[in-house]
């Protein structure tokens, strides 16, 4: 076989369909997000806004969490040396547990290297612990979920979105005896819909089924203490594992999950992907832990980010343009074409010194490709200013229809 033959087909199946990614080589200048450094194609360098990070509180640049992390270097060095059963538990990662398992009124938590992998080993652990095993998946949950559902080997069951009569019909249809776990999420990222937590908390409790719920798009941003859509709504006892990152809101890197002191404790012994992965950094731990105490108290900034969130969508709204808005902080406009997409990312970004990376399948489904904004409480009036002009000058001159999607 002609293996370079073959990556350069599938390299050119993606420019085809008008999905090839490439990466924004950008320069995050401390103290002033969301604005940035673009180093272009040619070398030159340009200022630009940044319209689609998931730094979404600007928590990145907060003296509170630099001031941790450089203590934290000063003191402990750069990496932790170890995975966290030798010698890479430190203090720095004790505390932000701590402060996690607080966060949420659970017992304990545990730390990831992402939530990509808390999601990932978490969910293909379970059937180790809980034999026969059946997870019940939202058709919708991410990536990362699906994988560990996935690779755990034992039964699962697929129910339509945020449909909980089709989680129920599932439901009735297995043993009643054996375990069960229903696993979803507060915010899907990609439509800014809320999952039904309540009523899929009753289902459990009727089934006897345990609940694990992913909080990534949602920890830091809602709730008293930002302890995320279970917390606001004051669900967050009726969860058994809650996901979440230290990526997003809390503007520094990690995953973890929070549940009872013997759950965390039987899947720090049995998940490969905690078992033998070297932990975080302790400045890295240390700047998380940080951002979680400070937004504890923060509701203010939480209050800004939905406001900027609301005032974004109406005037997109009065625009026409086909927006999607379940009551979220995510902005999703939707094109409806890869190419068409990737125009007015590619446009926005040359000629407006606007980023905003196009999102296309797999990520969603063909024919459903948007532009995602996550306005922050760091976007100013300007800003927004700018990017709603933009978007109405590129939605004219793509001729693209202005008609908005129920939401």
């Amino acid at each position: 076989m002609d293996y370079t033959a073959q990556l350069d087909t599938a390299i050119a199946r993606l420019h085809e369909e008008g999905r090839y990614r490439t990466f924004i080589d950008i320069e995050r200048k401390n103290g002033q997000f969301p604005h940035a450094v673009w180093t272009c194609p040619d070398g030159s360098q340009r200022d630009i806004t940044v319209w689609c990070g998931n730094d979404y509180l600007g928590m990145g640049q907060h003296p509170v969490v630099l001031e941790a992390m450089h203590e934290a270097v000063d003191a402990a060095g750069a990496g932790s040396g170890g995975t966290r059963n030798i010698s890479g538990t430190t203090v720095y990662h004790k505390r932000l547990e701590a402060e996690l398992a607080d966060l949420h009124g659970k017992e304990g938590a545990l730390l990831f290297t992402s939530a990509y992998i808390a999601n990932d080993a978490t969910l293909s652990t379970l059937p180790k612990l809980f034999p026969g095993l059946i997870i019940y998946s939202d058709a919708l949950n991410h990536a990362s979920m699906i994988e560990g559902v996935r690779r755990n080997g034992g039964a699962k069951r697929i129910f339509r979105h945020n449909d909980v009569a089709h989680l129920r019909e599932l439901l009735e249809a297995d043993d009643p005896a054996a375990p069960k776990l229903i696993a979803f999420e507060s915010v899907y990222s990609m439509d800014g819909d809320f999952g039904p937590i309540e009523e899929i908390c009753d289902l459990a409790d009727e089934f006897g089924a345990l609940t694990y719920i992913d909080e990534v798009h949602a920890v830091g941003m809602y709730g008293p203490r930002g302890g995320g859509v279970t917390e606001r709504d004051n669900l967050a006892h009726r969860i058994d594992i809650i996901n979440g990152t230290l990526a997003k809101a809390y503007g520094v890197m990690g995953g973890y999950i929070a549940a009872s002191a013997k759950m965390c404790d039987a899947v720090r012994s049995y998940a490969p992907g905690f078992i033998f992965t070297t932990s975080l950094p302790p400045a890295v731990a240390a700047g998380a832990a940080a951002s979680v105490a400070y937004l504890k108290n923060a509701s203010e900034l939480r209050e800004r980010h939905q406001t900027q969130a609301k005032i974004l969508k109406l005037r997109l709204k009065g625009l026409g343009l086909p927006l999607i808005d379940h009551g979220s902080h995510i902005v999703p406009v939707i094109v409806g074409d890869p190419v068409h997409t990737k125009i007015l990312s590619d446009r926005l970004l040359q000629d407006h010194g606007i980023y905003v990376q196009p999102i296309n399948f797999p990520t969603v489904p063909r024919g459903t490709e948007r532009l995602r904004f996550t306005p922050s409480p760091v976007h100013g009036p300007n800003e927004m200013n700018k990017l709603v002009q933009a978007m109405d000058e590129l939605w004219s001159h793509c001729a693209l229809n202005r008609a908005e999607l129920a939401g």
